[in-house]
C-alpha cells in the first residue's frame, strides 16, 4: 500500500520529507458521519514502506449529514508524525499500516 503521488501534499519534519494525503471522496460510512476522518502519511526521502493512518475525532468534510468537520492542516499532520515515531512507526520498515487513534493528536 502506498499514499498516492496525484493530490498528496509534500510536508518536512525533522528534516525528513514525507507525503499525507486525504481521501477526496468519503467513505460511506464517513458520509453518513458514523466512522470519522482518516488520513494516511509515506515517507518519501527515503522512500518508506509503512504507511501511518491517522483518525481524526472530526467528520470529513464531504460527509452528506452536515455534521461539522475539522480540516486536516499541515500542523497537525507534523504532530501526529512525530507522535507516531514516539510510539514506534518504524516507516522504513514494511508491514501493516500504523494506526494513530484521534485521541493522541491534542
Amino acid at each position: 500500500m502506498a499514499v498516492v503521488k496525484r493530490g498528496s501534499r509534500p510536508i518536512v519534519v525533522d528534516g525528513c520529507r514525507y507525503r499525507w494525503t486525504v481521501r477526496r471522496k468519503p467513505t460511506y460510512r464517513q458520509a453518513l458521519a458514523w466512522a470519522p476522518l482518516t488520513f494516511a502519511v509515506e515517507r518519501v526521502d527515503p522512500p518508506g514502506r509503512a504507511i501511518l493512518v491517522v483518525r481524526v475525532a472530526s467528520a470529513h468534510p464531504g460527509n452528506w449529514v452536515h455534521a461539522e468537520a475539522t480540516p486536516v492542516r499541515p500542523a497537525m499532520v507534523a504532530t501526529t508524525i512525530r507522535q507516531a515515531l514516539v510510539r514506534g512507526w518504524q516507516p522504513d520498515l514494511p508491514g501493516s499500516p500504523f494506526l494513530l487513534g484521534a485521541d493522541l493528536i491534542l
